[in-house]
């Protein structure tokens, strides 16, 4: 009983310390987000501001339009999360509910596209906007996910899909139950974490992305909250303190996201893929 709860003990110390290390980064962003410039990269480090500079906040958000930057990232997110949602649950139910031929060798050559490095794709896709016309528009990070959501949510999708009973299925055809009525009123509630959990990996992807709006984007008053951060660092010096008070504001929304579908979040992570 005792040699337990040493073990016990000795897991909770040894997670502590795990925790401990990948919390620090985000205490130093705060700490230096309330510092001066001149007392951020002191040392030996000080890790209470003194004295506090709460006016870094609110000149970061004013010195640039970071209002229209949050409009322009929400416009994309919310169009990404719904194309992403809606369309990788309907793919994902042709892959794991729907017997069709060549099914399976469809499947594992979209697969085999998750190994090409995105530096491949990323001239030719680009070029391919720019012919039709969508360079500096939000066409081109917004299109792609109305085609199938990413073929890793659909992978998500389809293994969580696979482990619910076929006889609902065959429950709902003797009831004379269509194919969309039966992933719409069956298999959708069912795998509500799962589709959770693929809603949470497109909204952090999505509004942290720094390199698609980069690549596509040109006019100022496109520009997303990551563009809207690399602005505080020039070719010679950055303001590291607006920098860092902009960037804890920028992930509040991410932090704040996760902690409210984290449940969801472990759910969907532990039931998916325990069937292949």
């Amino acid at each position: 009983m005792r040699e337990s709860r040493l073990k016990l003990g000795a897991g909770y110390v040894a997670l502590g310390v795990i925790s401990l290390l990948f919390i620090i980064p985000f205490i130093w962003l705060i700490r230096s987000s309330l510092m001066d410039l001149s007392q951020i990269f002191v040392m030996p480090p000080e890790w209470i501001p003194h004295p506090f500079h709460w006016d870094n906040y609110k000149r970061a958000l004013t010195s640039l339009p970071f209002g229209t930057y949050f409009v322009n990232t929400l416009v994309i997110v919310a169009s990404v999360l719904i194309g992403t949602v809606l369309t990788s649950t309907i793919s994902a139910f042709g892959f794991s509910r729907i017997r069709w031929k060549g099914r399976d060798a469809v499947f594992a050559v979209l697969l085999s596209s998750m190994m090409l490095p995105g530096a491949v794709t990323l001239i030719p896709s680009f070029l391919g906007w720019k012919e039709l016309g969508f360079y500096d528009t939000y066409y081109p990070l917004i299109v792609p996910s109305f085609f199938g959501g990413g073929i890793f949510n659909i992978f998500l999708l389809r293994q969580f899909y696979m482990s619910i009973p076929k006889d609902f299925d065959e429950a709902a055809f003797a009831d004379g139950a269509g194919y969309f009525q039966i992933y719409w009123r069956i298999i959708l509630p069912l795998s509500r974490s799962a589709v959770i959990v693929v809603a949470l990996f497109t909204f952090l992807g999505t509004w942290n992305d720094f390199m698609g709006p980069l690549i596509y984007l040109k006019s100022d008053s496109r520009f997303t909250l990551a563009l809207g951060l690399q602005m505080f660092q020039g070719s010679y010096s950055a303001q590291w303190d607006l920098l860092m008070a902009a960037s804890a504001v920028v992930i509040l929304p991410c932090v704040v996201i996760f902690l409210l579908g984290q449940r969801y979040f472990l759910e969907g992570i532990t039931l998916t893929g325990l069937k292949g």
